[in-house]
């Protein structure tokens, strides 16, 4: 298999355009931004006058002092409900990535010493670490956002049931998998 290599000189010369171009759009951005009333001063006083036109004045924005308001108290939530980001909730979420990174470990070193992956879903992304990382991040992902899902719908035993079940399901992953290296 042929290698193909990039000289450092190349890649220079290649991404200078884009860093030169983004650098204008940053530097050219934020001074439009900080620039807002010198421009409105610097029109009134470029102001040109054609013949028989009265000019047009522009005024300079004021600015005026505001109090600062009270803080707002978040009324409080009805009987058997919680905030979605509890204490339960970022424990058992807690626990849920801590357990699919182990379960991607040693799922990684028993694939790595010649092992077959049982899981059909999670066969098709074995072929690379990469892959695999991806199966089980988007595993973690899927479990929080059906959690989400079961709380924005008032089933707040199921969501907390759904993070226990993957919790559960990845434990005897990790036990299976350290079982039979």
């Amino acid at each position: 298999m042929a290698q193909v290599t990039m000289s450092t000189k190349s890649l220079r010369i290649r991404s200078t355009p884009m860093v030169l171009t983004l650098a204008l759009i940053f530097i050219a951005s934020g001074t439009i931004l900080a620039q807002e009333s010198a421009f409105a001063a610097s029109m009134r006083a470029t102001l040109i006058e054609p013949a028989g036109i009265e000019p047009v004045r522009i005024e300079a924005a004021r600015i005026e002092a505001v109090s600062p308001s009270p803080l707002v108290q978040r009324p409080d939530l009805p009987e058997g409900t919680h905030r979605f980001w509890d204490r339960d909730n970022r424990i058992l979420f807690a626990t849920v990535g801590a357990m699919s990174t182990a379960d991607f470990f040693v799922t990684r070193a028993n694939l790595a010493r010649g092992g077959r992956e049982l899981n059909p879903v999670t066969r098709v992304f074995s072929g690379s670490t990469a892959g695999l990382a991806l199966n089980f991040a988007g595993e973690t992902a899927g479990s929080l956002g059906i959690s989400y899902l079961f709380h924005k719908t008032g089933h707040h035993k199921l969501e907390r049931i759904t993070s226990l079940v993957n919790i559960g399901s990845s434990a005897g992953a990790i036990g299976f998998g350290l079982a039979h290296r």
